[in-house]
């Protein structure tokens, strides 16, 4: 009888539950910014050419 209500005391106990559940969200989080970031990396390397190319291109009047 003792080990039953131990068992059901067990089962019933959620402690530790939000631990797991931000485990998994933070995996998940983790996971979309490689993907995002994989998927871009060709991409922000040409716009970053594409930025320092005006950049350079520009002229910075010093007389008023």
């Amino acid at each position: 009888m003792m080990r039953r209500l131990r068992l059901r005391a067990f089962l019933a106990d959620d402690t530790g539950a939000v631990t797991v559940d931000w485990v998994v969200l933070t995996a998940g989080i983790a996971g979309f910014a490689v993907a995002v970031m994989a998927t871009l990396n060709g991409t922000m390397g040409t716009i970053g050419a594409n930025v320092n190319s005006f950049l350079s291109s520009q002229t910075i009047s010093t007389t008023f």
